[in-house]
């Protein structure tokens, strides 16, 4: 049933009434039917985009997971990293020349643009575009929660600040990790999406020689031969896969790289390695179960990420359905 523009904000409006009068003051409550009235064909058009674009390319699935977790992590999940500007979140160090997936984006909102007007969020394209990147990689289905609303703007030093670094010790990652309310065990299960994706040699270069000129006695001596290779005499872009094993594929073989010394990130094979301790033990003992239960991995995975979607908003941000998402809207 197609509906004029006049026709689906009389529509919009009615269904925000409907949820004033049966939820109260929890109208801001996520939903996977959110959309099921006000713009059912929100699904279809997403996992058209996003599949084109894994098509020609089939790391943009992780890159598009990636672009969801550097959202929700600063301020939570608004959709400010897709802002334009040089204070943008997408200028912040931890994510110039790694996220990527804005164009992909940007074609899902022009399509429901002309679809339902007005109607989802660039938030949500993003949650959803996230996961269907992780389905076509072969990776687990989950009901996406929806409803958010886009931020009215970018927070860079929150980006610079409160991403989670590839060089921290796993003390620290947890931490930043619990600052928006997730657990040691989101920690190791959302790590677990680097079963996909790239990194550039600047992201690990440091553990290929140390103050001795060897390589991290932590990683694999063979796969550290061959990455010194790959990054002598470079800018530190040269990328190489995240998962030496299954590199686009989405699976339990990033967790038994770790048991093998294969992890490419510290941080990543600080999840196994690293000293022990309270959190040493507990990450260890994770990494060794989705090493040997790929299903306990993807059922896991599936509720961190409903999780991590689920992180609040800063009181008081009241938000927009932004029109185009790499601007507010015009007051």
């Amino acid at each position: 049933m197609e509906y004029s523009h006049r026709s689906r904000l009389l529509l919009v409006c009615s269904v925000l009434v409907l949820c004033l009068v049966t939820r109260g003051a929890r109208c801001d409550e996520l939903t996977s039917d959110f959309y099921d009235w006000t713009c059912p064909g929100v699904y279809d058009v997403v996992q058209q985009q996003v599949f084109s674009a894994m098509r020609e390319e089939p790391r943009m699935g992780a890159s598009l997971l990636r672009l969801h977790f550097h959202d929700c992590f600063v301020n939570g999940c608004d959709g400010s990293i897709l802002l334009d500007g040089t204070d943008g979140e997408k200028f912040a160090l931890p994510n110039q020349n790694s996220v990527r997936g804005y164009e992909v984006i940007d074609a899902i909102k022009a399509d429901l643009e002309n679809m339902c007007p007005g109607v989802v969020s660039c938030a949500d394209i993003v949650a959803i575009a996230a996961g269907y990147g992780v389905l076509f990689s072969g990776g687990p289905y989950y009901d996406v929660l929806l409803g958010r609303r886009d931020g009215l703007k970018a927070n860079q030093t929150g980006a610079d600040n409160g991403l989670p670094s590839p060089f921290e010790p796993i003390s620290s990652i947890v931490q930043k990790f619990a600052d928006v309310g997730l657990d040691t065990k989101d920690v190791v299960v959302l790590s677990g999406a680097h079963t996909i994706g790239r990194a550039r040699c600047v992201l690990f270069s440091d553990r290929l020689t140390s103050t001795k000129s060897s390589a991290d006695p932590t990683l694999d001596a063979t796969m550290a031969a061959d990455l010194q290779k790959l990054c002598t005499g470079g800018d530190g872009n040269q990328t190489t896969a995240l998962d030496v094993s299954s590199a686009d594929v989405f699976d339990k073989q990033y967790y038994h790289n770790l048991l093998s010394k294969k992890g490419l990130l510290t941080s990543d094979q600080g999840l196994f390695s690293a000293d022990e301790d309270v959190v040493a033990s507990t990450t260890k003992a994770l990494v060794q179960t989705y090493s040997d239960d790929g299903e306990q991995f993807f059922s896991d995975f599936g509720a961190s990420m409903v999780k991590m979607g689920s992180i609040p908003l800063p009181a008081g941000s009241a938000g927009e359905i932004r029109c185009n998402c790499r601007v507010p809207n015009k007051k």
